[in-house]
């Protein structure tokens, strides 16, 4: 077993002075000649292929492009739920003038039956030309009231209308707040594809001012 054991040391020992040798910054001991603290070289990283970086390069751009149509997307939907935000408030000014229109229709309804009521009970015992003027007073204010109602009947249509409209508005308001978190996620997951497949990669340099020179050729 010794003269086994004897050739392997030598191995051992041939292989360590090699890897010493390959190492011409390593410190050597003057008095055993021995290495101290060998230095050992860091591999150096692998670069990504030109078809990898150039791939790397067009999702970048389209990133920054995209990120850029999401801001326009997001000025523009700030700039409608301002307009919805002071087309609220008429709206609300509508609708409240419309509830004082019914509110008054209705109370003059009431008005006009109790009028009747007490014409009705009270015509016995009037005087024929008494009668007759408060008849006609009578007459006079449903006239007035049908008119007023027609008014109102009309102004709740108007209503109606910019109700809806309005409506509408905020419908797609919120159809385009959708459209942009959607739009936003995707974007998100695009930046996230290009940190796993580009960011901190290693590559030529060479490269890369060749592909630039080729997308502003192209772009001429």
């Amino acid at each position: 077993m010794k003269r086994i054991l004897l050739p392997l040391a030598l191995v051992f020992s041939f292989s360590a002075q090699a890897q010493v040798t390959n190492n011409p910054n390593a410190k050597v001991d003057p008095k055993n000649n021995k290495v101290a603290n060998p230095v050992v070289e860091k591999p150096k990283p692998k670069l990504m292929t030109r078809e990898q970086l150039r791939s790397c390069i067009d999702q970048q751009e389209a990133n920054s492009k995209e990120a850029a149509a999401i801001k326009t997307e997001q000025a523009a939907y700030k700039a409608s739920a301002d307009q919805l935000k002071a087309e609220k408030a008429t709206v609300e000014a509508g609708e409240a003038a419309l509830a004082k229109q019914i509110a008054d229709v209705k109370a003059e309804k009431e008005g006009i039956l109790a009028a009747h009521a007490a014409l009705t009970a009270e015509a016995p015992k009037l005087e024929k030309a008494e009668l007759k003027a408060r008849n006609e007073a009578y007459q006079a204010r449903t006239t007035a009231f049908n008119s007023m109602f027609e008014a109102v009947k009309a102004a709740d249509a108007e209503q109606g209308a910019k109700r809806k409209a309005f409506g509408d508005k905020v419908d797609a308001l919120d159809a385009q707040f959708k459209a942009i978190e959607d739009r936003t996620e995707k974007h998100f997951d695009a930046n996230d594809k290009w940190k796993a497949e580009c960011q901190n990669k290693a590559y030529d340099e060479n490269d890369e001012k060749a592909i630039r020179k080729e997308k502003a050729a192209a772009a001429k």
